[in-house]
C-alpha cells in the first residue's frame, strides 16, 4: 500500500518549522520529530505542529505512532527557549513572562493541545522510544496510550530540577500509572528511569532490542487496528473513564450504555447487508 506524505493536509510550512515528519500509510499515520542534530528537541512549533496533525486526522486513520528520528525519542525543550529571545518567531520562557497572564494561560494550552489529543478514544497512539525521553519527551510518550521502548531507552522528567513544572500534559497519566509516590520521587529528583524498570512500573507495554523497535511496533500496531472501529473508540472511552476511578454504579452503566450504542451499529450494519 503506498505511503504518502501528509503536508497536504497539514502545512508542510508548519512541519518544517515544527520539525516534524507526518505521513499515512493505510489506517496507520506516523509522527516523526525529525531533529536528531538536536536529539529532537521541542519548541512550540513542535507543539504547534502536533496540534494541528491531531485536528487534520480523518476517521480513516485508526493507530498513530509517534517516533523520534535518530537516537533518541525526544530530549525535551530546545535549550534556546530558556534565554531572552524569541526561538525562531515562537515565544520563550521569558517571553511567556513578559504576557498577561491570560495571554500566556491560552498559549500554553493551546501547547498542551498538541499532546492532550493522543489521549483522545478516536483512535490508538502508540510511543516508540529508543534513547532519551526527557521532560516534554517524557511527556509526549505518557500522552501516548501505549509505549515501546527500546533496551536503551532512558526516561526523566527534568522540569521540576529546572525550577519549572511539568506542563504538557504528564502528571495525570503519570501518577495513574506509576501512583503518587512513585510520580513524586520521579519528578522531584529528575531521576532517569531505565527500560527494565519502566516495564516494572508499567510505563512501557514492552521492552525490545533497537533493531527491533520497528517490528514490534508494526505488530502491536497491526493488532490494535483488527476489531471494528466502533467496538476500540467506545472500549477507549470506558477504560479512560474507569481510569478516573468513578462511582462503580456509573462505570456500570456506561459500560451498559455503550454496549447498547454497539449493539445498534452492529444491527444497522447487518440490516444494510
Amino acid at each position: 500500500m503506498e505511503v504518502r506524505l501528509a503536508d497536504s493536509i497539514v502545512d508542510a510550512g508548519l512541519l518544517d518549522r515544527g520539525g516534524v515528519g507526518f505521513t499515512i500509510h493505510g489506517r496507520r499515520a506516523t509522527i516523526t520529530l525529525d531533529r536528531p542534530d538536536k536529539l529532537n528537541a521541542q519548541t512550540p512549533h513542535t507543539w504547534q505542529a502536533l496540534r494541528e496533525i491531531g485536528r487534520s486526522l480523518g476517521p480513516e486513520v485508526r493507530v498513530v505512532v509517534v517516533r523520534g528520528a535518530g537516537r533518541s525519542f525526544s530530549a525535551g525543550l530546545d535549550r534556546r527557549l530558556f534565554g531572552f529571545a524569541d526561538v525562531d518567531g515562537a515565544p520563550g520562557l521569558a517571553a511567556l513572562a513578559r504576557r498577561p497572564t491570560e495571554q500566556a494561560d491560552a498559549e500554553i494550552a493551546g501547547f498542551q493541545q498538541g499532546f492532550s489529543w493522543l489521549r483522545e478514544p478516536d483512535r490508538v497512539t502508540i510511543a516508540a522510544v529508543r534513547g532519551h525521553a526527557i521532560g516534554a519527551g517524557f511527556q509526549l510518550a505518557l500522552a501516548c496510550d501505549l509505549r515501546v521502548l527500546t533496551t536503551d531507552a532512558r526516561l526523566r522528567m527534568a522540569e521540576t530540577g529546572l525550577g519549572l513544572v511539568p506542563d504538557l500534559g504528564g502528571t495525570l497519566p503519570l501518577v495513574r500509572t506509576v501512583g503518587y509516590a512513585k510520580a513524586v520521587e520521579i519528578c522531584l529528583t529528575g531521576r532517569e528511569i531505565q527500560a527494565d524498570e519502566a516495564l516494572r512500573l508499567g510505563l512501557a507495554n514492552s521492552v525490545v532490542e533497537p533493531d527491533r523497535l520497528d517490528a514490534a511496533v508494526d505488530q502491536l500496531a497491526d493488532a490494535v487496528a483488527q476489531p471494528p472501529n466502533g467496538a476500540v473508540r467506545e472500549t477507549l472511552a470506558l477504560l479512560v473513564q474507569a481510569d478516573e476511578a468513578v462511582d462503580p454504579e456509573q462505570q456500570l452503566a456506561a459500560e451498559r450504555a455503550a454496549q447498547l450504542r454497539r449493539i445498534a451499529e452492529l444491527a444497522e450494519q447487518l440490516g444494510s447487508d
